[in-house]
């Protein structure tokens, strides 16, 4: 049995690089397009937000002279294109699915609404939103918990490169310990970075769970699904 019926998936943009330096690794994005088949076949229904920033990345891009909000826009549109190449990528293993847009560019994706989505979902499709919450200033995190909400998921599942949520960066301090579980205010105090400080504070006002593990470990997916303690679980 799924452990959940209904997910969000936050997936990162800079993981889809794989071992490159920019774009998207084909190798990368087919286990990505595997592991989500896998709990699709299981019944799960499925919500994804994917990132921009193996593309282009709007705070960054600020830092280096654009005009935030056109910065954030070019970084909106970077989240659409990994959105039509996992789109695709779950096309070719034979998995619906379709891509909802913050903001409107048909024939691209369809325009996002809850409801749009929600039926989507309950009729077997893979649903990815794409394009943020379609404002500036706003991070794909934010977006992420934004449309969890909207889709009343069970749980976030924030994908990552590492195994879950530590004392201090595990890539950075060796000394870093894992957490089995934290709560979202003590995420806060530690200054830990989870997801952006708007993200946590709407995960925590509305009881969003969020689940954190490795995403680029082929078969995790499953395992969280299953309900294998792998990760870090931050709630309220």
């Amino acid at each position: 049995m799924a452990r959940f019926k209904r997910i969000l998936l936050k997936l990162s943009g800079e993981s889809l690089m794989g071992n490159q330096q920019y774009g998207i690794d084909p190798e990368r994005l087919g286990d990505y397009a595997r592991q989500i088949k896998e709990i699709h076949d299981m019944g799960v229904q499925i919500g994804i937000v994917i990132g921009g920033g193996n593309i282009f990345r709007g705070v960054s891009g600020a830092q280096r002279g654009f005009d935030r909000v056109k910065g954030d826009q070019m970084g909106m549109l970077a989240t659409v294109v990994n959105s039509l190449a996992l789109s695709s990528a779950l096309g070719a293993e034979g998995v619906k699915n379709k891509v909802l847009t913050a903001i409107r560019m048909e024939p691209i994706g369809e325009f996002y609404t809850k409801w749009r989505a929600i039926e989507a979902m309950e009729k077997g499709s893979v649903c990815i939103f794409s394009a943020g919450t379609g404002s500036p200033y706003f991070t794909t995190d934010t977006g992420s918990s934004l449309r969890g909400l909207e889709i009343e998921a069970d749980v976030m599942l924030k994908g990552t490169r590492v195994d879950g949520v530590y004392t201090a960066d595990p890539e950075k301090d060796p000394a870093a310990v894992k957490f089995a579980d934290i709560t979202y205010n003590e995420v806060l105090a530690r200054g830990l970075k989870v997801m952006d400080l708007t993200a946590i504070c709407m995960c925590n006002d509305n009881d969003l769970p969020i689940y954190v593990f490795n995403m680029d470990v082929v078969g995790n997916l499953k395992k969280v699904i299953d309900g294998e303690e792998i990760g870090t679980l931050v709630h309220r």
